[in-house]
């Protein structure tokens, strides 16, 4: 099959051809760690051993990859590992990156206190303040610009081209942490990055029932060889590789992507214009409203605004009391499946840059808004904040 336009015929069919041997819809599992061989190193189809390849991963590789419109895509055990093995392939002790200061907790945790150990070093700058970016660039140093956007979880709007120009100018280059857009919203190559991560976890995947990373890389080159043929050296050598089962089901997600984020959109776009007017609630972070500083940029770069809606409550107790008492929205890590999550992300997801100055505020909850009957979700997010709405008010100082 060749190449398709629509992004959700491309999602179906690429990577995921019928089986030719059965005419199956949808291709085997293949559940083996190794392959028969016809002769000494002579390959049936190119695999010898599932840690180098393996027919259902590969399958799922050029599924996310032709999305992405990247030349090669690599699945990862976990999205953290897939952010190792990039880590591993592009970097050598010495080499900085400028890190966005809003994003994942465990990126930064893996950048500062894993690599740090081995002689890379890092810059966190503000994602929105080019001038700021640019001005941590360490000339013959800067290896890396490392960028989420929208940012986890203020929901920060970063102009890629900007950054891109940025790293290239520099000589080193742009990674963008796709995951809450998910390729449908966003294609951060087309914008000029040279590589996505994503953790497949989330919106791929879709149903909380995988665990999984991937990068996609450009057909650029880096310091000599291709950055696809660097990155599946190490994904090789390092063997951190998503298992069959795992590939076979972010494959299974990722063909339902466009119909879910759609939905996802949908019902936070909604709630995050009702949330803005409810008691209790000082401030609704969702680049689809339009007094969101990032909301022009945002229309301009993606194709929607995702399901990610985070709130400020003024403070801590109200914040807490507020993410124990919903129900429909369970409270819990992770984001990006069919069903709504709050998250406390101080104290669970962010809670290594705890106290430090890229902490997460004491006030704020994610909410995953997932595609449920908005009214529900709405019913619940309501009973919610009527606990919060009952709180002794604090002392003023």
């Amino acid at each position: 099959m060749g190449a398709y336009r629509g992004f959700n015929t491309t999602a179906i069919h690429a990577g995921q051809e019928p089986d030719p041997l059965t005419g199956a819809v949808i291709p085997p599992i293949y559940q083996t760690s190794t392959f028969v061989q016809d002769g000494i190193n002579v390959l049936r189809g190119g695999h010898e051993y599932s840690r180098g390849s393996n027919p259902t991963r590969a399958g799922f590789e050029a599924q996310l990859a032709a999305l992405e419109g990247g030349v090669a895509g690599f699945a990862f055990a976990s999205g953290i590992a897939a952010e190792d093995a990039l880590l591993r392939a592009l970097l050598a002790p010495g080499d900085h990156i400028v890190l966005g200061a809003d994003g994942y907790g465990g990126t930064n945790r893996l950048i500062n206190r894993l690599h740090g150990k081995w002689g890379v070093g890092n810059t966190p700058v503000p994602i929105t303040d080019a001038a700021a970016v640019r001005s941590a660039v360490v000339p013959g140093k800067t290896a890396l610009l490392w960028l989420e956007t929208p940012s986890n979880p203020l929901l920060g709007i970063a102009d890629v081209r900007a950054w891109a120009r940025i790293a290239h100018d520099a000589g080193a280059l742009l990674v963008v942490d796709n995951t809450f857009a998910s390729p449908y919203l966003q294609r951060p190559l087309q914008l000029g990055a040279d590589l996505v991560v994503h953790s497949t976890t989330k919106y791929i995947g879709g149903h909380s029932d995988v665990l999984g990373g991937a990068v996609v890389a450009s057909g650029g080159a880096w310091r000599g060889e291709a950055l696809a043929e660097a990155i599946g050296f190490q994904q090789f050598a390092g063997g951190a590789v998503a298992g069959p089962q795992d590939a076979y089901l972010a494959a299974r997600g990722l063909k339902t992507l466009g119909l879910r984020m759609e939905r996802h959109g949908a019902n936070a776009l909604e709630l995050a214009r009702w949330l803005r007017e409810r008691p209790g609630v000082a401030e609704v972070l969702y680049p689809g409203l339009e007094e969101h500083p990032g909301h022009a940029l945002a229309a301009e770069q993606m194709d929607g605004f995702g399901g990610i809606v985070s709130l400020r409550f003024g403070h801590e107790r109200a914040a807490r009391a507020f993410a124990e008492s919903t129900r429909l929205f369970a409270l819990s890590v992770s984001l990006g499946g069919v069903e709504s999550l709050a998250c406390y992300c101080s104290e669970m997801t962010h809670a290594s840059v705890k106290d430090t100055p890229l902490a997460v505020p004491t006030d704020l909850v994610r909410l995953s808004v997932g595609v449920e009957d908005v009214r529900d979700l709405r019913a619940d997010l309501e009973q919610a904040l009527a606990v919060v709405v009952r709180l002794p008010q604090p002392a003023r100082v």
